[in-house]
């Protein structure tokens, strides 16, 4: 997930830049109002839009790549873009939440809310560690599976 937050940051730092270029050049305000709506949208489309280009044409994101993973459907076969499109979806909600309670633990400077909130929210992260198969919450819930690739070439 650091790979993946890497390679999401470039995505991001490269998406503001043309959204704030659209938007009236380096000096345009962005902070506050429908902007900063409007640029969240965008950002999560451009999200989106990596995960699901890079899932749906072999299966890998870079880091996946790195990591010698693959994202399959749950009988193995590749995904469709439904399958694909909800894991996104429900990966969304479960790593969302867990960095916005990392985020609201810090601000709140409460170590047992903070202990309290990252353990709900992380349930779906932590949820591989008791899966038979070590699979993310994420995954069942959308049937698709991560499995490890052998990339041993003759």
């Amino acid at each position: 997930m650091l790979y993946e937050g890497v390679l999401l940051f470039a995505v991001a730092f490269a998406a503001t830049w043309i959204f704030q270029f659209a938007a009236g050049g380096p000096g345009a305000e962005l902070a506050s109002g429908w902007q900063r709506f409007a640029l969240q949208a965008y950002l999560l489309l451009m999200f989106a839009a990596y995960f699901l280009w890079c899932w749906l044409r072999g299966g890998q994101t870079l880091a996946m790549k790195a990591w010698h993973i693959r994202l399959e459907a749950r009988n193995g076969a590749r995904l469709s873009p439904r399958l694909a499109l909800l894991r996104f979806a429900w990966a969304c909600l479960s790593v969302g939440a867990f960095l916005i309670a990392i985020a609201a633990a810090l601000a709140m400077r409460n170590p047992w809310l903070a202990f309290a909130m990252l353990c709900v929210s992380g349930s779906g992260l932590g949820w591989a560690l008791a899966d038979n198969d070590r699979q993310f919450l994420h995954d069942r819930l959308a049937g698709t599976r991560l499995v490890m690739v052998d990339d041993k070439r003759p």
